[in-house]
């Protein structure tokens, strides 16, 4: 489904069975989280967002990317798994770590691709302007070599009345493997304060 629905859907789903949620999201996820914030501001205790994008304004960048990530998805439902991993994780933003082995997701390979099309940055809208109706607590965190979400969340968390963006040292663009105990560290703070 849509982005934007499935923000709607997994808010109604933890407000049905959470009296004061929590969300943390990292880079898509956190595009998701978002928007499950968006879809209803008033439940959530707080939320974490790690090396997220607000979205695209520009339509020319947008139809840009939804032609990248259509080629993503092309890759990664008929390449060899191997050979689409390796190209995603040689992709400059994910430098610093490897990541678990992701070859037991091949089973998933179909779905993977549809994320590429449904979830698409290009498909999403551009959130800094709505940013201003989340109320609840929000830390935005970045790291500091990865420069371009660093910048759009010194974009991003001005519009939010009670964000705070915390940039950690010597960290790319996958903070919670990068930084793992400063990540949790950060994690825990904010939770004993909302």
């Amino acid at each position: 489904m849509p982005l934007e629905k499935c923000g709607v859907t997994l808010a109604a789903e933890i407000a049905r069975v959470d009296p004061a949620p929590v969300i943390l999201g990292y880079s898509m996820g956190g595009r998701l989280a978002l928007h499950a914030l968006l879809a209803e501001p008033n439940i959530w205790q707080g939320a974490i967002i790690i090396s997220a994008h607000p979205g695209l304004s520009d339509e020319a960048a947008r139809r840009e990317r939804r032609e990248k990530d259509a080629a993503w998805s092309a890759l990664a439902l008929k390449a060899e798994w191997s050979d689409f991993l390796a190209q995603w994780q040689d992709q400059t933003v994910l430098a610093g770590v490897e990541m678990p082995d992701r070859f037991t997701l091949k089973d998933r390979r179909a779905s993977i691709a549809r994320s590429f099309i449904d979830w698409s940055l290009g498909a999403q809208e551009n959130l800094i302007p709505q940013l201003s109706e989340i109320t609840t607590p929000v830390l935005w965190i970045t790291g500091e070599q990865d420069h371009k979400f660093t910048s759009l969340a010194e974009q991003a968390v001005p519009n939010l009345p009670h964000g705070k963006h915390i940039t950690l040292k010597e960290c790319g663009h996958r903070v919670p493997w990068e930084k793992p105990d400063e990540f949790t560290q950060l994690v825990r703070a904010f939770l004993e304060t909302t």
